[in-house]
């Protein structure tokens, strides 16, 4: 019946909750795909291959902080550019560009903390305070940060900025963990494993906002994955396993295709404009 009212349930972020719209309505789809479990695993592996990328290139090859920040960003702004410039959802090209958020994360926070000295504490206060301050003003420009409004190359550059600050801070909130609080990184993914598993516990059981649990979990996902690739490629006698930084992101790769190619990969759909979703 022409405008009857229909209940739809999105699989993503904030529409985790209900949402009613007319069926006249024509659903716009975003190039962010459906927020579901295989979502999630993808991006852990996506975080843990940005940690050992960048160090791969800062550390093994002895480049630095500060010439894998020029070369990790250089690949972002490019890698960012044409996925914002593309008509349609592309699962391996978004993909790319969350491992280049992640590499670049990774430098830019080893750079922020022990280059420039302000440590752990300061780097991860200054970061917090950008992915704050990045959706604050993405919410006032657009009137909800949940993903399903991402239609426009407006809100995905905000999208994308929000992401690339949010894997920095994540990167300095795994180092801090492990390194200066002596749970080392074993302890350090559990820790950040059991945040996680908190956040999902908050969304099932609770009418807690689901952008506000989106984004917490889209940031405890990066001190996961830090602290999961300096386990994979530290030294034995640091508490790592001391597997070649190469080899450990060649598998990571290998593995993200994978999944990309046998998971299902789809854009996410929203009804209409922007609303106060959040």
């Amino acid at each position: 019946m022409t405008g009857a009212s229909e209940t739809v349930r999105y699989p993503q972020d904030e529409p985790f909750r209900e949402a009613s719209w007319t069926s006249s309505s024509s659903p716009r789809l975003s190039k962010v795909p459906e927020v579901v479990l295989g979502f999630w695993i993808i991006k852990i592996l996506a975080t843990t291959l940005g940690e050992t990328g960048g160090d791969a290139v800062t550390m093994s090859m002895n480049l630095g902080y500060a010439v894998g920040t020029l070369i990790f960003l250089a690949i972002f702004v490019a890698v960012v550019a044409v996925q914002i410039r593309a008509k349609t959802f592309n699962p391996y090209l978004y993909w790319l560009t969350i491992v280049a958020t992640t590499t670049v994360g990774t430098t830019i926070a080893d750079f922020v903390d022990r280059s420039l000295g302000i440590g752990y504490f300061g780097g991860s206060t200054l970061l917090l305070a950008c992915v704050m301050g990045s959706l604050a003003v993405w919410r006032w420009s657009e009137g909800s940060v949940s993903v399903n409004t991402i239609v426009s190359p407006k809100a995905e550059s905000f999208y994308w900025v929000t992401i690339l600050f949010s894997q920095t801070l994540g990167t300095a909130l795994g180092d801090w963990v492990a390194d200066t609080n002596g749970l080392g990184y074993g302890g350090g993914a559990i820790l950040f494993a059991a945040a996680l598993v908190l956040t999902f516990a908050l969304y099932a059981f609770t009418k807690t906002s689901r952008v506000t649990l989106f984004w917490a979990a889209f940031i405890l996902t990066r001190p996961l994955g830090a602290t999961l690739g300096d386990l994979l490629d530290k030294p034995m006698a640091n508490g790592g396993f001391e597997i070649s930084r190469y080899l450990a992101s060649a598998i990571l790769a290998g593995l993200i295709v994978a999944l990309i190619a046998v998971l299902p990969q789809r854009a996410g759909a929203h009804p209409g404009a922007p609303g106060g979703e959040d």
